[in-house]
């Protein structure tokens, strides 16, 4: 059975950074079937043998654990080694299979609710990129006889393997580039809740001289979104900054890919202004990031190259893997939820820091605090230097794709006159531009910008805005999402 019926079956489908689905439709053989599908494709490109290494990691979400031991038996079905590198972030993951040459897999939800789950699958040396992903829906796979029971659970015996540490030489990694001193006299405080990187990003920031405080470390699962940041978050945030003397706060998603980072009066600071400060401070030539980002990028005047791309890393590789062809090095990319990507090597002060084409939560974060070191220790003053534009997000939540796609489908055919009935122009002035990169994204005559986007990994609907105040931002947002929450009540014919 072809992996595009697999998924149809199962509704466990491809979303922007692998395959993700309910748990109870994530089944061992759902996840076995993936897995084996996966390698058959990485075969056919010749990244992939009987004999060769896989390695495979996993992010600490309760059914983790099980998802992980099927695709260990579907590597071992296909004849590969699979190298278990425990539950470590998945930048980690990527750092040791991508300097060894080998293919990798991360069990993780990212920031979704704990009844979720997912595999994001890498190729050997980068990430799993879209035409890959359509290449292994159109692999067939059969489970092997007697492998599992009638509700899809595996019964053939599958160990794991002894763990392989990859976390040494992803924390040398920092400690190379920014020297062993960069953190020094720095006090930063650490929310650690359910990351699997809460212990690595401890070890780093005293690695490199800072002293690291954590903070709510959590034993049930908690979906932190580094996009749209919860209520108690920015709470717990304002009281740790209140009750202690931190330059910082830093914290990363569930699978430790994405960064959050607060400033000394506990303010997170924006993804997407995270990227530009990193990008700035790394003296990058090409930035690619998508088209939710911020537009102070542009504004700031000093790359050279900008690419805008659809939301997701694969795309944001891709557009990088574009720039470096045409040698604008060094070359970057970064996500308004703060996934930044290195795709070309960095060499500062005869130190070097290798490339590492997916989500980095620490790089950015060093980046920006090493880079207040010039403002007197302080992020908020960091952040000042840029043109005012400031972005906010949040999600219209249990709203089917389907539906979100036929309103859509509506505001396309006549943006001018469906943005005046949802009220956008009465409150933005006249629709002055359109961007269907991904999704719909509005540019309104008073500068601001609202974007309607359905998640690619839950039956959401994303509203992005973008405005010349934060008052301004968070008025836009709540009009926005009053007026798309009518959406629910029914689907236009």
């Amino acid at each position: 059975m072809r992996i595009a019926t697999w998924m149809e079956r199962s509704g466990v489908a491809f979303g922007t950074s692998g395959a993700r689905g309910l748990v109870t439709a994530m089944t061992d053989a759902v996840c076995f079937a993936y897995t084996v599908g996966y390698l058959k494709h990485l075969a056919v490109i010749g990244e992939f043998a009987p004999g060769r290494p896989v390695a495979i990691a996993g992010d600490l979400r309760p059914s983790t654990p099980r998802i992980v031991r099927a695709c260990i038996a579907a590597i071992r079905h296909m004849g590969g080694e699979p190298v278990w590198c425990g539950y470590v972030p998945t930048p980690a993951l990527c750092n040791y299979a991508f300097a060894h040459d080998m293919p990798s897999l991360m069990v993780t939800g990212s920031h979704i609710p704990a009844d979720r789950n997912g595999i994001k699958f890498n190729r050997a040396r980068g990430e799993f990129l879209k035409e890959d992903e359509v290449a292994m829906r159109e692999q067939d796979v059969e489970l092997p006889e007697g492998w599992f029971d009638a509700d899809g659970t595996l019964v053939y015996p599958t160990e794991f393997p002894a763990v392989t540490d990859v976390v040494e030489s992803f924390v040398e990694r920092y400690r190379e580039f920014f020297g062993a001193q960069a953190l020094a006299g720095l006090r930063l405080g650490v929310y650690q809740h359910s990351a699997v990187g809460r212990d690595v990003l401890v070890q780093i920031i005293k690695a490199l001289g800072g002293e690291a405080i954590p903070l709510g470390r959590a034993e049930a699962f908690i979906p932190v979104d580094t996009e749209a940041v919860r209520p108690e978050d920015a709470e717990l945030a304002r009281q740790w900054a209140s009750s202690g003397d931190y330059h910082a706060i830093l914290t990363t998603d569930g699978d430790s890919d994405r960064p959050l980072l607060a400033d000394r009066n506990g303010n997170w600071l924006r993804g997407d202004v995270l990227g530009i400060l990193a990008a700035r401070f790394l003296e990058a030539a090409s930035v690619a990031t998508p088209v939710s980002s911020n537009t102070a990028l542009e504004k700031i005047g000093l790359i050279p190259h900008v690419r805008r791309t659809r939301i997701g890393s694969p795309f944001v590789v891709a557009a990088m893997m574009e720039a470096v062809a045409a040698g604008q090095l060094p070359t970057m990319g970064y996500e308004a939820n703060g996934g930044f990507l290195l795709a070309s090597d960095i060499v500062r002060d005869a130190r070097a820091l290798t490339a590492l084409p997916t989500r980095d939560s620490i790089l950015p974060m060093l980046s920006a605090i090493i880079a207040a070191r010039g403002y007197q220790d302080d992020l908020t003053a960091l952040v000042a230097s840029l043109p005012p534009r400031y972005t906010l997000s949040d999600r219209l939540v249990e709203m089917p794709t389907a539906q979100s796609q036929a309103h859509l489908a509506v505001l396309r055919r006549d943006p001018k006159k469906a943005a005046a009935e949802l009220g956008f122009v009465a409150i933005c002035g006249d629709l002055v531009s359109v961007d269907e990169t991904d999704g719909l994204r509005m540019t309104f005559s008073a500068g601001d910008i609202i974007h309607l986007r359905p998640s690619g990994n839950a039956p959401e609907l994303r509203v992005y805005v973008e405005a010349g105040s934060v008052e301004r931002a968070e008025t836009l947002l709540k009009s926005g999402l009053a007026a798309v929450a009518t959406w629910r009540e029914k689907t236009p014919a």
